[in-house]
Formats: C-alpha cells, structure tokens, sequence
C-alpha cells in the first residue's frame, strides 16, 4: 500500500518505538512484502535466510532483527519482532474500520452498475458501469471492479490474505492492506473467493472468465483472457499470463509462473514455472505426451510382473 503523503524513516522508526540506522530524513512511501517491493517501500525480513535477498530487493527501507551492512541509498529499522512491527504499521496506517451497512464509506458506483439485494460493499471501492454483482456477493475494501464485469452469486472478492506466521501461542495473521483488482469484461462464477493482496494487488485481466468454485491466492496476477474452470485452486503470488488455461480442479503452489498460453489439464498439480504456449497433465504436471506414456507403461506392469 502507498501511504496517503510521505514519512521520514524518523516518523516511521517512533510509531514503533525502534531505532534506525542512516539518513533520519529517508523517505517512506508505502509498506509492501518481499514479492511487491518498490522504490520507496518499507519491508520487513526476520530470518537470515532472506536477508540477502531483502537487502538485495527494490525495497529502500528495511525492518530487520539484525544490525547488517545496509547497501548505499538503503535504511534498516532494527525490531526484536519486524512482523509484530510491520503488522503495528499496517494496522495504523489502514485500520479496521466496523462497518454496519451494506455498502461501505467513500466508494464509487456507476448509476448503470446492477447490485443485486444481499450485496455488501466495503470502504472506498470502485465499480464502473455496466458491472453486475448478483445476490449475496461481498466485495472488500479498497477494490476495483472495472466494466462490464460480472460477479456470481455469493461469491468473496477481497478477504482477507492467507499469510500466518506461526509461534509459540497459534498462528498470528499478517493484517491485509492491499486489495483486488478486476479488469473490463471479466466474469466470475458463483461461490468463488479471490482473496486481496497482502500490501499489493490481487489482479484479473480484462476479459479472463472463471469458473464456479474457483480459488485465487493474495497476490497473484492473471493475465488476459484467461479461462478457469471450477474447483482450480490458486496459491498466493502466482503470475499467470495472458490466454492460459486451467481445467477443472487443477491446483497451484504458490510463486510459480505460467507463460502464456499453456493448457493445464483437469486435475493437475502445478509446483514450478511452466513453458509458455504448451499442454501439462499430471500431479506433479509434466509435458502431456509424456505423462499419457506413462500412464500406458503404469496399466503394463501387472502383466510385467506376471511373466517375471
């Protein structure tokens, strides 16, 4: 998310109590995770593991529990605990808002945009004309619905991420900042969730129809003209583009990218980068002919072992 003005890195270090090291007047645009960073985000890292690549990212100020040597143009804030401080900035700079009616403050609908009754709409969203949001259909704060879009029943647009980090006590949720973004012509089934961004943009591009029952993790961005059927379930941070296809109940780990135009058929697990414009099968998928092959050599080894 983008801060409403600037912060100095001083302004920033004193809302949590932390000390910083470098230029006291560094500036702080916004607050962003590791797979959305840009110039002028604060991010935060709290395993050595990924210090490197924290330090290494677009990000130009970094939360961190280690005193480390800060690349030139760069600020660290040092934090006992950077998630419970990176959620305490979240959390003030984009707080809960209650809200007991069905459509949310500062938001903007089209005069042509159909809501249907049982529709509820968070805070400062935006639909555009000619978008049709049918019974029961919840959009969360901050999201964009672009024209000519289609929402089916009871579908959720913009929960809350699914990012935990674990300790001694259970699971502590990352307070979500960012928001859904739903491009001109796009169509979504009935009972599907699409979940927002962390700090960023969950994002459909123009003209992509999905399928009922359909997943789609924070952060992931589909491209054009995409085509989804029912039960895929997406993970979070996945780039998909322009004109892929996923069959029914494919499912994808988080991370990964699918170039454009591959196919993906029914049931296939998706676990890495896949090549751009051809077929996969499978859980873990892999090139359909070669998949299909294997099936045929699995149903002969009965009769192979027999004449052993």
């Amino acid at each position: 998310m983008k801060f409403k003005r600037e912060y100095t890195v001083k302004e920033i270090a004193a809302i949590i109590n932390c000390r910083f090291i470098g230029d006291e007047n560094h500036i702080i645009s916004g607050l962003n995770e590791i797979h959305k960073v840009e110039a002028g985000d604060l991010m935060f890292v709290d395993h050595p593991k990924y210090y490197g690549k924290a330090l290494k990212s677009k990000a130009t100020t970094i939360l961190i529990d280690q005193k480390v040597d800060c690349p030139e143009g760069k600020v660290i804030i040092i934090s006992e605990k950077p998630f419970d401080d990176y959620n305490k900035l979240a959390k003030y700079f984009s707080p809960f808002l209650p809200q007991s009616s069905s459509i949310g403050d500062n938001c903007s609908i089209a005069e042509t945009a159909i809501i249907y009754p049982n529709v509820f709409i968070g805070h400062d969203v935006t639909i555009k004309s000619n978008v049709i949001l049918h019974p029961g259909v919840v959009i969360g704060n901050n999201s964009v619905i672009e024209e000519n879009v289609i929402v089916g029943a009871n579908s959720v647009i913009g929960h809350y991420a699914f990012y935990y980090k674990k300790k001694e006590e259970g699971y502590d949720r990352m307070h979500t900042i960012g928001h859904v973004h739903l491009k001109k012509n796009v169509e979504i089934g009935s009972l599907c969730t699409i979940d927002a961004g962390v700090s960023g943009v969950t994002e459909i591009g123009d003209g992509t129809k999905i399928d009922n029952q359909v997943h789609i993790g924070h952060d992931t961005v589909v491209g054009k003209n995409c085509l989804m059927a029912a039960n895929v379930g997406i993970a979070g941070c996945v780039i998909i583009e322009d004109n892929v296809t996923l069959w029914g109940q494919v499912g994808c780990a988080s991370d990964v990218i699918l170039e454009e135009g591959v196919t993906v058929l029914a049931q296939s697990g998706i676990t890495k980068t896949l090549e751009k414009g051809k077929t996969y099968f499978g859980s873990p998928c892999g090139n359909v002919r070669t998949k299909f092959r294997e099936l045929a050599a699995v149903k002969k080894l009965p009769e192979i072992i027999e004449n052993l």
